[in-house]
């Protein structure tokens, strides 16, 4: 049994999001918080690739920041190897830190444009404390550059010399240079073109076969998710509503949400399968609806949807969050 790397335990978030005070006073105003992420508990094992899916404002880069420890959590524990994250800069956490990096979503605003490349790439070692030796941290620049499909010369040049996939392979060097067993990869492909990103991929599932990480693949394009990820979790509204192996999740969803995306996918094979576009709008997560937060665009919904939040279920594939499922009329 592979031992789980990552696990995250009733992770919420809560943002106050009211307006000033004065505002409040003079509009007569209550406060108001969003809840971007509600409840969440996961696994990830050590060298798989977890993916997180959904549309916009499901809370997907909120899960990712707490899992690096950019945000705490309102409520829930995160824990890396055992051990738990800490918003603190104590000698056990800045250890810890080593251990797990970030790629983040846009190659052009992750970069210091100010910053030569190499200097980029060696800030994680010196940070962190990893290498002091300036000759050896050159060293160790060049061969990730080379490692990551660029060239060592490319260390002196400045991040607007490059296109958007290279720069994204820059990021991906820099993540490497702490030497992590964890990365969270929030959206790494979104902003490049189609035929990079199938290079940034591939470059991705190599190292990872070569090193043995461990990913957090985030992303809204479940083609991506697909050909990255061993296991897929939805959300939905800042709750997973479904967690399952990435093979199963798409030949048979068991949520009506998880559904309605892939019924919204292109089919590209030209299998004869009725395709839908995706029905309605991801409500107000200031005020969600009550019960099950999807029963408003939801098919199969009856009154205790209306009325009481669904519990995760054992399905064939994982879970899901769903009374259809729990009573099997779905």
């Amino acid at each position: 049994m592979t031992q789980p790397l990552i696990k995250v335990a009733n992770l919420t978030r809560i943002f106050d999001v009211s307006k000033p005070w004065l505002n409040r006073i003079i509009e007569r105003e209550q406060k108001q918080y969003l809840r971007a992420v509600d409840d969440v508990s996961f696994e990830i094992n050590k060298g798989e690739t977890l993916a997180l899916v959904g549309e916009s404002g499901s809370g997907k880069s909120t899960i990712a920041k707490m899992l690096v420890g950019l945000l705490s959590p309102s409520k829930g524990a995160v824990l890396f190897d055992d051990q738990p994250m800490r918003m603190d800069t104590s000698d056990e956490m800045q250890e810890l830190r080593k251990r797990f990096q970030m790629i983040f979503q846009s190659p052009y605003a992750s970069l210091n444009p100010r910053w030569k490349v190499m200097d980029i790439i060696a800030e994680p070692m010196t940070v962190l404390g990893i290498e002091e030796d300036q000759n050896q941290i050159a060293k160790r620049v060049d061969e990730l550059l080379v490692l990551v499909g660029l060239s060592a010369a490319d260390g002196a040049k400045f991040p607007h010399e490059f296109s958007g996939g290279q720069r994204q392979r820059i990021a991906i060097a820099r993540a490497l240079s702490a030497n992590p067993e964890f990365i969270v990869c929030d959206e790494p492909t979104s902003a490049l073109d189609v035929s990079v990103q199938a290079q940034i991929l591939n470059l991705m599932r190599d190292l990872q076969d070569e090193l043995g990480l461990t990913y957090l693949f985030i992303s809204h394009d479940l083609s991506v998710v697909r050909h990255m990820a061993n296991r897929i979790g939805v959300l939905y509204l800042g709750a997973l509503v479904e967690v399952a192996e990435s093979k199963a999740l798409f030949k048979d969803p068991r949520h009506p949400y998880t559904r309605m995306l892939l019924d919204a996918v292109p089919d590209l094979e030209m299998a004869g399968r009725e395709h839908k576009e995706i029905e309605g709008e991801i409500p107000n997560p200031i005020n969600p609806p009550s019960g099950c937060t999807f029963h408003p665009r939801c098919p199969f919904a009856n009154e205790r949807c209306k009325n009481e939040v669904p519990k995760p279920v054992q399905t064939q594939t994982g879970f899901a969050a769903c009374h259809g499922v729990e009573e099997g009329r779905i």
